[in-house]
């Protein structure tokens, strides 16, 4: 049996390396010419594309990488990220991934523990929606739109400059973004009196798997009620959620406790848990352990 010589070996090695990256750079190529293809002409996706050849790419993906563990030399990066200015620069990535089996990650604000939103195991591109924050406040109708990829902190802040006697019940963390937020549930300070965020949720825009935009009476009840909970990047790309506004009052009493175990910490944890479910639903009391 002829032995061929160590030299032959590595120029397949790299030959093989070769066409693999060739073929790798022409997907994306086509993926990059379809995003254009399906975008509006009047809402050019261009600007929204960052790939990794370019100077901002970095600073767009690790603005918003909340878990620093997945944001070491290791990680696989995605090779794009869709920064979307409109929504047809969404149905163009649905579209698009689903033309060149490209797998979609959709980011709102980047708070999730495992990195689901920016971490994969295979090649992927990031949608992010953190240019789409709008937040239309409409105190008549306590009723607000809330786009994607605006924070809770911002939400609170558009509804205190319209009205001192109105908030949502939402989380307290002010950069965790909407998206993810109303689309896993949430709860917050408010959920005792007016239960979770998604209980307050009255209408939603949404791009399906097909790319078409719908709201709750055009997705039907059981999508709605799947995105409202279920964890809306499941069924389809969240763009707003309508959500329904609640009375407070316009002064609120906060006060906080401290224990350590010397001083009796534990006996405070074993009353906690008789009393709080007992109290006043205008009350909220909660343990936190440190």
């Amino acid at each position: 049996m002829e032995v061929l010589p160590p030299i032959f070996f590595i120029v397949v090695l790299l030959s093989t390396i070769s066409c693999s990256a060739s073929a790798a750079n022409s997907a994306h190529n086509n993926f990059l010419h379809c995003l254009v293809s399906h975008s509006e002409p009047y809402h050019p996706i261009t600007s929204a594309i960052f790939t990794s050849n370019n100077a901002l790419f970095s600073s767009v993906l690790n603005d918003y990488v909340r878990n620093l563990r997945f944001n070491t030399s290791t990680t696989r990066k995605p090779f794009l990220i869709v920064t979307a200015l409109h929504v047809s620069h969404i149905q163009a990535s649905i579209i698009c991934a689903q033309k060149y089996n490209l797998q979609m990650k959709i980011r709102s604000g980047g708070h999730d523990y495992d990195g689901l939103s920016y971490v994969a195991e295979v090649p992927f591109f990031i949608l992010d929606m953190f240019k789409l924050r709008t937040i239309e406040v409409d105190i008549h109708t306590e009723t607000a739109w809330v786009q994607a990829g605006a924070t809770v902190g911002e939400v609170f802040y558009k509804i205190a400059n319209k009205s001192k006697i109105h908030a949502f019940p939402a989380g307290i963390c002010p950069t965790v973004g909407i998206g993810g937020h109303l689309s896993g549930g949430s709860y917050g300070n408010l959920m005792r009196k007016y239960g979770l965020s998604v209980d307050n949720i009255v209408d939603a825009q949404m791009v399906d798997v097909q790319g078409r935009l719908l709201d709750e009476k055009s997705m039907g009840e059981d999508l709605f009620w799947a995105i409202t909970g279920g964890g809306g990047s499941s069924f389809g790309v969240v763009l707003a959620y309508k959500i329904k506004l609640v009375r407070v009052p316009e002064t609120v009493t906060v006060f906080r406790v401290e224990r350590t175990l010397e001083q009796n910490a534990t006996d405070i944890v074993y009353k906690w848990q008789h009393v709080a479910p007992a109290i006043d639903n205008d009350l909220f009391i909660r343990l936190i352990l440190d």
